[in-house]
């Protein structure tokens, strides 16, 4: 009992949860971006439909690289939601745990989708489809390395013992911006490797 008295006691450190200025100035950010993405999106399928050729030349790329980079996004955002999990009952050493796995699976993703590029025997300037891939793709790694610098920054505070049960705002807030990424991907990854295979 003295224990929570005494919890109340300390001066609120900012506001908390969902009422956080933080977490609603990331829901701002994500759905601008997501508008963003939501315009590319729509510019390649706009090309796609007015295209006059095989769309992409060559046939539908293949997913020996990106299927596996697919499911690494997957297991790096459920492991993300298990280490939240862990600080909303006091386990800093999980939430520990998620942050530093969910950065080295997003490493992993970014290897992968390097050698995508590496192996797609085309350039931006190769034609439309392939400037389109490397724009869309190239900008969701953008946003996939600003989640990594934020993972990062959560982890240094989950070291110093920064979070608890009462207060992990930041960890919501880059939780949200992470989840928000790997959903990205899941809609460039249809865009990309399953729409062309559906085509007739």
């Amino acid at each position: 009992m003295n224990q929570a008295v005494d919890e109340f006691r300390e001066l609120p450190v900012g506001s908390k949860g969902r009422r956080s200025s933080g977490w609603w100035g990331m829901v701002a950010l994500v759905a601008s971006e997501a508008a963003v993405f939501g315009y590319l999106l729509f510019s390649y399928y706009y090309l796609m439909a007015h295209s006059l050729h095989v769309w992409p030349l060559g046939g539908p790329p293949t997913l020996r690289l990106s299927a596996p980079g697919t499911l690494v996004l997957l297991a790096g955002s459920f492991v993300m939601y298990w280490g939240e999990r862990g600080i909303k009952q006091g386990a800093n050493g999980r939430l520990i745990a998620g942050l530093a796995i969910s950065i080295v699976l997003a490493a992993l993703f970014i290897l992968l989708e390097l050698w995508e590029w590496h192996d797609k025997g085309a350039t931006p300037s190769t034609d439309v489809y392939s400037s389109s891939y490397f724009i869309i793709t190239g900008f969701h790694l953008a946003h996939l390395a600003v989640g990594m610098v934020m993972l990062a920054v959560a982890l240094v505070w989950a070291c110093l013992g920064y979070f608890g049960p009462r207060r992990h705002s930041a960890v919501t807030i880059a939780g949200l911006y992470w989840h928000f990424v790997t959903v990205v991907w899941l809609a460039v990854f249809f865009t990309f490797f399953i729409v062309p295979r559906l085509s007739p």
